[in-house]
């Protein structure tokens, strides 16, 4: 009997050594291809390119698109001042992420927009949320799409602070 005692906990140890020994697998880490504007990044994603569109956040288009055009009717702006905008966030966000980093992805409800593209909270190394950090350096405005509201409130309050000490595009 005690010899069996012996046998099974010799066995469990060895079993729970080579288990332990096993590489961990990093659950959603991703690399970084490029990031495509100041809200929108590539990464790889089981074996192919993607696009990822930061959950939560809007920044001003970088090319005069369709979007510019609305945006700047809707803001007063004229469309080269949108541009500008547009392209002091994507190279804000290029001082953050760029092609090779190693990024997490948190999934919210929905995992795709209706243009197909991937939909995160994208974190850093450091451990500090990109979608926050773009709007916390003023670069970008809250948007919230249902049903994907987790950080709506972390990302209303950053952009008050950004807006109230005028940083980023806000200047």
């Amino acid at each position: 009997m005690i010899a069996r005692f012996r046998l099974i906990t010799y066995l469990f140890s060895l079993i729970l050594s080579l288990t332990s020994a096993l590489p961990v697998q990093a659950e959603n880490i991703y690399t970084v291809v490029r990031v495509i504007d100041g809200d929108t990044i590539e990464i790889k994603y089981k074996d192919k390119i993607e696009s990822v569109r930061l959950i939560g956040i809007d920044t001003p288009e970088s090319r005069a698109n369709k979007k510019a055009w609305r945006d700047a009717k809707r803001s007063g702006r004229d469309i080269r001042t949108i541009t500008k905008m547009g392209k002091q966030a994507v190279g804000y966000v290029k001082t953050l992420v760029k092609g090779g980093d190693e990024v997490k992805i948190e999934f919210d409800v929905q995992k795709r927009d209706k243009y197909k593209r991937l939909l995160g909270y994208v974190y850093l190394r450091n451990g500090k949320m990109l979608n926050e950090e773009i709007i916390i350096a003023g670069y970008a405005s809250p948007m919230t799409i249902p049903p994907d509201v987790k950080y709506q409130d972390k990302f209303l309050n950053a952009y008050k602070e950004a807006r109230k000490n005028k940083r980023g595009i806000w200047k």
